[in-house]
């Protein structure tokens, strides 16, 4: 099954841009008659069949609608430091899009090797793996964010902190409740400070565990992603 994204679909008729015709059309060798999938990124399943394999602008009829297609009855965001190998990071997005996750915000803090990222890049990877996993909701990626702006701005749902200080701490599988709103922060490679955890704590979020095991920044993000969709599966 060949998808495609379609952000601007609007109408039964729609062209595809011109990479995307040309992919369609000479990389997979489509023709008119052939059956595709679009997906707006917003939740939109679209059957649709090909009337012009022009390489160049491949226009389709679309044949079918399905609205709010594969939509969770949960919400969850995720807050990461981004890694200073940015292929760490964009690995997370890709695993964590996959998985299902509703947002994603860089985080810039204390101890954060990067300060800089590529929004368009990340969001190439994020395309690529709803595409790949069959899925029509694209997570929103917010731009880098200061740490202690971005607790300051989440009074919603609930609110953990993920961090490595030794001390006693509830694990995350036991702290989240199915269908709720939830918000994970998880630091960069030399973990939050201590003024960032308390700061965290004060500001509304509990400080939780992931495990025995010191994770890596892009693997705490995903096991973090891992346990809220297995707790709503379940």
């Amino acid at each position: 099954m060949n998808i495609f994204y379609t952000p601007d679909i609007n109408g039964k008729i729609y062209t595809l841009e011109e990479s995307e015709s040309k992919h369609c059309v000479r990389v997979l060798r489509h023709g008119v008659g052939d059956k595709l999938v679009l997906v707006d990124g917003k939740g939109v399943w679209y059957e649709a069949v090909i009337t012009d394999a022009n390489p160049k602008r491949c226009t389709v009829d679309v044949i079918n609608e399905i609205h709010d297609f594969g939509k969770r009855n949960y919400y969850v965001h995720l807050a990461v430091a981004p890694t200073k190998n940015i292929d760490r990071f964009e690995w997370f997005v890709e695993k964590a899009t996959e998985i299902g996750i509703d947002e994603i915000t860089p985080l810039l803090c204390e101890h954060s090797e990067r300060k800089q990222i590529n929004i368009e890049r990340i969001e190439k990877v994020a395309v690529a793996a709803m595409k790949q996993s069959l899925k029509a909701f694209l997570p929103r990626l917010n731009n880098l964010t200061n740490f202690e702006a971005f607790c300051k701005t989440q009074n919603q749902g609930s609110r953990f902190i993920a961090h490595c200080e030794e001390e006693q701490k509830s694990h995350l599988f036991g702290k989240v409740k199915p269908k709720e709103q939830v918000v994970i922060l998880i630091g960069p490679e030399g973990d939050f400070s201590r003024a960032e955890i308390e700061l965290a704590k004060k500001t509304g979020f509990e400080e939780v565990s992931l495990g025995n095991s010191r994770l890596r920044t892009e693997t705490a993000a995903v096991v973090s992603c891992e346990i809220v969709s297995l707790v709503n599966e379940n």
